[in-house]
């Protein structure tokens, strides 16, 4: 069985319960959920969920079906990384004393094209967006110097088509509406 990591893109009202029923669907398959991430979309009163899991096509055809029956689910998609473009953001806490005493972790912030966001006399925050390997590299690197504390976001992700196919589905679907 050839595994890919799929993109699941469900649009919804934000109602309470959504995320775990949306889980459970992951979990009978025993599918484990790689990323989540859940906020307003573009249009106004439906939210977007972009959830990634590894599996076969056959199977992530079965579970956004699955997560369409749910009453509170407008339309789900899934993508293949090479259809979206993709970002994560990370978070990395090191001590301000070393980026002072060391400019070696200044220069790895600025070859990371990573930016600071806070600096204050304990500990100073560094943020970069990417892809998984890049946080993930910069995080090694950090590490040579010791990192307090490191937390990388969920991804977020957009669709590589000129158009919002949530949007052509619900034109679509109010177009049906108004001919009956």
């Amino acid at each position: 069985m050839d595994k890919t990591l799929y993109t699941v893109t469900v649009y919804s009202e934000n109602q309470v319960g959504l995320l775990s029923q949306i889980s459970i669907i992951f979990t009978r398959r025993q599918l484990n959920i790689e990323s989540l991430s859940v906020s307003a979309s573009a249009i106004e009163g439906i939210h977007k969920f972009t959830i990634t899991t590894w599996c076969d096509e056959d199977m992530i055809d079965k579970v956004v079906k699955q997560i369409e029956k749910k009453i509170d689910v407008i339309k789900a998609f899934y993508y293949t990384d090479d259809e979206i473009v993709y970002q994560e953001v990370a978070l990395y806490k090191v001590e301000t004393e070393k980026m002072l005493d060391d400019n070696s972790i200044e220069e790895l912030v600025r070859r990371h094209n990573a930016r600071i966001l806070e600096v204050n006399r304990t500990f100073t925050v560094i943020e970069k967006s990417g892809h998984p390997e890049e946080t993930q590299q910069l995080f090694e690197e950090l590490s040579k110097y010791g990192v307090l504390q490191f937390v990388r976001s969920g991804r977020i992700s957009i669709t590589k088509s000129t158009a919002e196919r949530v949007s052509i589905f619900l034109e679509e679907r109010e177009g049906g509406r108004s001919r009956s």
